[in-house]
């Protein structure tokens, strides 16, 4: 419990959890653009937006899955820096 209350305190680590949640937010407004839309170049600009927004939440979750399993690895590692 004490690591992840260290982890939470990293800037680092809460600037990412925060693109995070807007990524997400973000995805699902794209998805309920696609959902709303009827014509196609607008349909193609939706897909186009939820592709790009995947992208971007991956990376993001990748990132952050990276920094719990270094943490997990050397807790003292990500303290010191």
């Amino acid at each position: 419990m004490e690591r992840m209350i260290s982890l939470k305190k990293d800037p680092t680590y809460a600037l990412l959890l925060d693109d995070l949640r807007k990524a997400k937010s973000d995805l699902e407004l794209a998805y309920s653009n696609f959902e709303n839309v009827v014509d196609p170049d607008l349909i193609d600009s939706c897909i186009y937006q939820v592709n790009a927004v995947q992208l971007r939440y991956k990376f993001l979750l990748g990132r952050v899955k990276q920094i719990e399993d270094s943490y997990a690895k050397n807790p003292l590692e990500l303290m010191e820096s």
